[in-house]
């Protein structure tokens, strides 16, 4: 269960501290592969907000989980600032202080009373796979997904760099993420009330409009406040798009499909950002800044596309 995937995260940072003090980078490689598996487990932790809220409330469980990360975007930077030398070698502290954050989750974990697995919920009638990912809803919600975190992380992995590359004080850096974080998280709070006011289409709607508004204040300017701006509204389109998306997807599987449907989405989504962040760099090194933002641009106008396509050819489901 998630208590299991804390443990990992324990065993993975304590192994990621033994390699820093042996100078061993296999074993903080190993580190790694333990440290990989408890995010992905925590990944899951919004599908786990849904099983323990009634059905009305879905969307909102799921934005209350995702705005923790207003929580983190404070905790992780500070111990990431105050820790890497607090004692030789560098950065072993750091690793410390993340087994003391995963004992932390594994005693609140602790706390919660998940409900227990009813017989029909794992013994009950499945579709092959192939047959739950190809259906319209499906394929509109992780994709959504998909552009969302991959566009998201696309202009974020480069905007440091670009800051730096377009003159500006490495200082500056630093800020413009921070705006980014709390654009990504703070809506959090009420994303879930908007979508059940206006609807799940309406709000991944907005999504990608705040996105393409984002992508307009990049190509304006390369002032501070332009990456500022940029960057929040670019936090502020994936929270609407991403939140709304996850809130369709759980509507496409039955109770015993719903490990694999949720699986296969991360694995999509996941999969599409680590890719989308290691592009960021080549792109910005290759071609700038202005064209990074006119691929995010089109990225996000196929979210656009594939959102209205539905819509008009399931006018009743939104």
């Amino acid at each position: 269960g998630f208590r299991t995937g804390s443990v990992m995260g324990m065993v993975g940072a304590s192994l990621a501290a033994l390699g820093l003090g042996l100078g061993s980078f296999p074993v903080m490689c190993l580190g790694g592969i333990f440290l990989g598996n408890a995010i992905a487990n925590m990944q899951l932790y919004r599908f786990a907000a849904v099983e323990l809220a009634p059905g009305a409330f879905r969307a909102q469980a799921i934005s209350y989980v995702t705005a923790g990360g207003v929580i983190a975007g404070i905790v992780g930077p500070s111990l990431a600032r105050f820790t890497p030398d607090l004692w030789i070698p560098l950065f072993q502290a750091s690793f410390v202080a993340v087994v003391i954050v995963h004992i932390i989750v594994f005693v609140i974990l602790g706390f919660i009373e998940f409900p227990a697995v009813k017989p029909e919920d794992t013994a009950g009638p499945q579709r092959p796979l192939f047959e739950i990912v190809t259906q319209p809803t499906y394929l509109v919600a992780c994709a959504g997904a998909i552009i969302a975190f991959g566009v998201m992380s696309f202009v974020m992995a480069a905007s440091p760099l670009a800051i730096v590359q377009c003159g500006l004080s490495r200082t500056e850096a630093p800020i413009t993420i921070f705006v980014h974080v709390m654009g990504m998280f703070v809506p959090s709070f009420f994303t879930g009330h908007l979508i059940a006011r206006f609807g799940i289409f309406n709000i991944m709607t907005a999504g990608v409009a705040i996105l393409v508004a984002g992508v307009a204040v990049a190509l304006m300017g390369v002032t501070e406040w332009h990456f500022r701006i940029t960057m929040t509204l670019n936090g502020l389109g994936w929270n609407f798009l991403f939140v709304g998306a996850t809130t369709l997807l759980t509507t496409t599987y039955r109770p015993a499909e719903r490990g694999k449907a949720q699986a296969f989405n991360d694995f999509m989504v996941f999969g599409v950002t680590t890719v989308a962040s290691l592009m960021a760099g080549v792109v910005l090194e290759l071609e700038g800044w202005a064209v990074l933002n006119y691929v995010a641009l089109t990225l996000v106008l196929v979210a656009l596309a594939v959102i209205t396509v539905f819509r008009l050819r399931h006018p009743s489901r939104v």
